[in-house]
């Protein structure tokens, strides 16, 4: 799949089951919250918190794809291209960091 089909997914089923869009400040809130839920297997699973019985059946993936969700809602309803973007963001990461994180002892061993 592509990040363009990911988005005209995205756009058919709010059209099809959403009804509309939520206005752009609402879905920045939801996606707050579910970048939280992520943070919160995260911290549980590989950081010094203990897992609560009822985070232990969450699904990493299914959370990560709640995130992916919502960008593409906010992407589709400010017109933005995310392929594109993607691409331009990936061509000045490249350029930028082309010997950095070689470069880092920190990153060595």
């Amino acid at each position: 799949m592509t990040i363009r089909s990911l988005q005209t997914e995205v756009d058919q089923w709010i059209g099809a089951v959403g009804v509309r869009y939520f206005d752009p400040l609402t879905n920045m809130a939801m996606l707050a919250e579910e970048v939280g839920e992520v943070a919160r297997i995260i911290a549980r699973r590989h950081g010094e918190q203990s897992e609560k019985e009822g985070d232990r059946q969450k699904d990493l993936g299914e959370e990560l794809a709640d995130v992916l969700f919502v960008v593409l809602c906010l992407a589709n309803q400010t017109g933005t291209d995310l392929g594109k973007a993607w691409e331009r963001r990936m061509a000045a990461k490249t350029a930028r960091d082309a010997d950095r994180h070689r470069n880092n002892p920190k990153l060595k061993g």
